[in-house]
């Protein structure tokens, strides 16, 4: 139940139900990583998309260096099975030494 002001929760009342995803799973899903320019970089992406998608094809890479050079885009097409699939994959990406960001 919400204060009909505001909507925010009264006291006591139970908190609402979380949104579900607008993905539907399972789908291809693709995303960006951005890290510096160096041997590696792309090795260490796929490793991870493997991880969760062990059937991940790492033809489909598609790769953008940035326009000096220091800076690698990667793109991974990963098949996506659920929402905690895809939050922990984001996760793990992010926290890797190589990778400045993922989107």
């Amino acid at each position: 139940m919400t204060d009909s002001r505001d909507n925010t929760p009264k006291p006591g009342a139970p908190a609402p139900a979380r949104q579900d995803s607008l993905i539907e799973y399972p789908s291809l899903f693709p995303i960006k990583v951005m890290g510096n320019k160096v041997d590696g970089l792309v090795h260490a992406i796929t490793v991870i998309a493997r991880q969760f998608d062990p059937g991940f094809d790492a033809s489909t890479i598609e790769l953008r260096e940035s326009k000096g050079g220091n800076y690698l885009g990667v793109t991974i097409t990963v098949t996506a099975t659920s929402r905690e699939q895809l939050d922990e994959l984001y996760r793990t990406l992010s926290t890797h030494p190589m990778v400045k960001v993922v989107l």
